[in-house]
C-alpha cells in the first residue's frame, strides 16, 4: 500500500475535521448556488495533499487521472484548510487518539534548542565548505610566472589575478 493511501479507519476519523466550504451572504455571486463544476471528494484531495508532502512534487505536477483532481485544486484546498485550522485539529485528534492508546508522558517531554547564531561560529568551525570552488588570488609560482589565464573575465581592461614580482 502507498503511503498516501488513506484506509477506511483512518478516513472515519479524519472525515469529520474536513472543513465545509459556505457561501458567503455578505458577497454578491455571478453564479447561482451548486452552479460550476463539483468539487472533488474529500478523501482524493486528502489523498493527494497527502501525496504531494510524502513525495515532495509540485502541486502542478499531480498525477489528476491517479486522484480526480487538478493540482491547482488540491492546493487551493490545502490553503482553505490550512486558514480553517484543519491540520492542526488533525494533529490533536492524532495525540489524543496516541495517548489514549499508549499513553504519552506528558510529564517527561522537554524541549531545547536556540534560534539565534553560534557567538564563536567563525572560529570554532573553519572556512565555509561551500566556497571550496571560488577562485580566490592565487599566489605566483617560484618561477615568478602565474599558473592560470591572463585574461579570466571578459572584460578584458581588468588586471590579471596574479602579477609576475
Amino acid at each position: 500500500m502507498e503511503s498516501w493511501k488513506v484506509s477506511n479507519e483512518l478516513w472515519e476519523q479524519v472525515a469529520p475535521l474536513i472543513p465545509k466550504h459556505e457561501r458567503n451572504p455578505e458577497r454578491t455571486y455571478k453564479r447561482r448556488a451548486g452552479g460550476g463544476r463539483k468539487p472533488a471528494p474529500a478523501r482524493n484531495v486528502f489523498e493527494a495533499i497527502l501525496y504531494v508532502l510524502r513525495t515532495g512534487i509540485q502541486w502542478k505536477a499531480l498525477p489528476q487521472n491517479e486522484f480526480g483532481c487538478s493540482g491547482s485544486a488540491v492546493h487551493r484546498a490545502f490553503q482553505f484548510w490550512q486558514e480553517t485550522g484543519f491540520f492542526e485539529a488533525l494533529w490533536e485528534k492524532g495525540l489524543q487518539t496516541y495517548d489514549a492508546f499508549s499513553g504519552i508522558k506528558w510529564e517527561w517531554q522537554s524541549v531545547d534548542g536556540s534560534m539565534r547564531k553560534a557567538p564563536m561560529a567563525l572560529e570554532g568551525v573553519g572556512a565555509n565548505p561551500t566556497d571550496r570552488g571560488k577562485k580566490r588570488k592565487q599566489d605566483a609560482h617560484a618561477d615568478g610566472w602565474c599558473r592560470s589565464p591572463a585574461v579570466t573575465r571578459r572584460n578584458r581592461s581588468q588586471p590579471s589575478r596574479c602579477s609576475r614580482t
